[in-house]
């Protein structure tokens, strides 16, 4: 047998349904003269049969199935470079796919300049709505071939293994093989790739696909996407132990600050935006496996956080538990505090009372938030419904109370209005917040969801109602917090006179920053006939050609 160029191992366990798909990425793929190995973690579903029938339709496909299941990756990965022929080796899960390009684009780096891996960009892919984006664009802008990863040192947000082809001899030459055993074995892989790598060729054009599941049931979730499970936190934090002992070991301590930034403002922040909604049990548990790893950390890497970051860090650090949850909901959408304490110098912090010991005072100082100077329209401001109660067909009246830490607002009854456009035109309901004390007014808004206008096609989708102040001739738009366990509760609407049914519901997020949420979704004749019709007369073609027999017409 001839030696193949590229060897593609394509890892799966219990996934038939989707690896074809994969499958079929490779076999497409513009170069080639690959080698395909499917990986089997033991499968106990289709997947065996499946991936024989794959293998006896294409030579270049070989089936590896593992004797027991891992329960991770790095197994049916490390299985697979011991078998695999050629000189350069790829990863692919078995629910992504490849690029048509990607094989041959890499391998083009190899060949032009020796280096000991390539990279190029991935494309995310969201399965709940389709929309796409590029994993860290900002990485992946230009080609560039970097001596190591000092060079840039922003690459270890990139940790995904999957982006890149490897030298063969590299991986081999420093025993590199995916840590077994553990979960987030990519993120040690990848550090020890680029600490351990000499050159590497980075390259803007797509070289992966990656499909993403957010709101997948907790069953079916990845384990990216655990973060429910305590598990899940502290096999995170074993992953960095790791990473900081090989950084020590291989004399990459310079390192450090730009690792530990990396995992403060990815790690740890996803789980932040989640910490609203983990009770008190949840809590404690994740403190005590967090706060003994945080302080290990670079005192460098939260001064270059966002202040709203370093505010949730700080209060986990002090246990203050209850006070997590509020600076952990609207994190990077302007939410301000609900209160703030000044010192006898006019320095302000976060909370009620003025932090007792020196980190605290420098982790909660308030100063770079501009709460008192900053621009009306990007002022912050705190609004939260405190009651929700439904009346008749899709109405709601909403008790909401705002937080003006940043006296922003005149003493006296405030004009605001609720916003919400679930098509093009707006649902404006006007209100008024009356003042209670300086920094805080309430008010109440009956919200009938029957007078939004929608299209003729109806609507299907999600919108969130905004809270908006006017002062001066300058508007300022904000996020409304709902309460996060109010019962969910759907109506059927008559749009139209009925020409336009809608089911709607009005629910909490359910996730951050936890607004109140509103869903749309046509019945009747207008899912069955009114959608369809619009959607064909809405194609391009169709579109021009209409506007052809205008102009003729004129």
């Amino acid at each position: 047998m001839t030696t193949p160029d590229v060897t593609v191992t394509v890892i799966v366990y219990n996934d038939a349904a989707r690896l074809p798909r994969a499958v079929a990425s490779l076999r497409a793929q513009t170069h080639a003269d690959i080698e395909i190995v499917i990986s089997d973690d033991h499968s106990t579903d289709e997947t065996p049969r499946v991936a024989r029938e794959l293998a006896a339709q294409d030579h270049r496909i070989r089936y590896l199935r593992l004797p027991e299941n891992s329960g991770g990756c790095s197994a049916p990965r490390n299985r697979a470079i011991e078998i695999a022929r050629a000189p350069y080796l790829m990863f692919l899960d078995s629910d992504d796919e490849l690029p048509p390009r990607a094989v041959e684009l890499l391998l083009a780096e190899h060949r032009e300049r020796e280096v000991d891996f390539t990279m190029g960009a991935v494309r995310r892919v969201r399965v709940d709505n389709g929309r796409r984006s590029t994993w860290m664009p900002h990485l992946v802008t230009e080609r560039r071939t970097l001596d190591g990863i000092e060079a840039d040192p922003r690459l270890l947000f990139e940790h995904l293994s999957t982006s890149k082809m490897y030298a063969r001899a590299f991986l081999d030459r420093h025993r590199l093989r995916f840590p077994e055993g553990i979960h987030y074995e990519d993120q040690l892989f990848s550090a020890q790739a680029y600490c351990l790598a000499k050159a590497f060729t980075i390259i803007p054009d797509p070289v992966y696909v990656w499909y993403i599941e957010p709101f997948a049931t907790e069953s079916a979730a990845s384990i990216s996407n655990q973060r429910h499970k305590i598990s899940n936190v502290r096999d995170r934090v074993h992953v960095q132990r790791l990473i900081d002992d090989f950084l020590v070991e291989n004399g990459h301590t310079a390192l450090r600050e730009d690792k530990d930034f990396k995992f403060l403002k990815h790690d740890f922040r996803m789980y932040a935006g989640d910490l609203p909604y983990r009770d008190d049990e949840w809590l404690a548990s994740f403190a005590e496996i967090m706060n003994p790893y945080l302080e290990t950390l670079a005192e460098g890497a939260f001064a270059r956080l966002p202040r709203s970051e370093r505010v949730v860090l700080q209060l986990l650090r002090d246990g203050r538990l209850a006070d997590v949850r509020l600076a952990a909901r609207g994190l990077a959408h302007g939410v301000a505090p609900r209160h703030v304490a000044a010192d006898a110098s006019g320095a302000t912090y976060w909370g009620d009372t003025v932090p007792a010991s020196d980190r605290a005072r420098r982790e909660l100082a308030l100063y770079d938030l501009e709460l008192e100077t900053r621009p009306f329209p990007s002022a912050q401001f705190r609004h939260e419904i405190t009651e929700l109660t439904a009346g008749p067909g899709a109405c709601l009246t909403l008790a909401i109370r705002t937080y003006d830490p940043g006296l922003r607002l005149p003493v006296g009854p405030q004009r605001a209005s609720l916003v919400l456009a679930p098509g093009r035109r707006r649902l404006t309901v006007p209100f008024r917040l009356d003042p209670v004390r300086p920094g805080l007014f309430e008010g109440r808004v009956r919200l009938d969801l029957a007078a939004a206008s929608l299209p003729v096609q109806g609507f299907d989708g999600v919108r969130h109602p905004l809270l908006r102040l006017e002062q001066q001739g300058l508007v300022h738009s904000g996020l409304l917090l709902a309460p996060l366990d109010f019962p969910t509760r759907t109506a059927r609407v008559e749009y139209r006179s009925g020409a336009t049914t809608h089911d709607v519901t009005v629910e909490p997020e359910g996730r951050n920053p936890g607004r109140l949420q509103i869903r749309w979704r046509p019945v009747g004749v207008t899912a069955r006939v009114i959608r369809p019709v619009v959607r064909k007369v809405a194609r391009p073609k169709v579109r021009n050609a209409a506007r052809l027999v205008a102009s003729v017409l004129r």
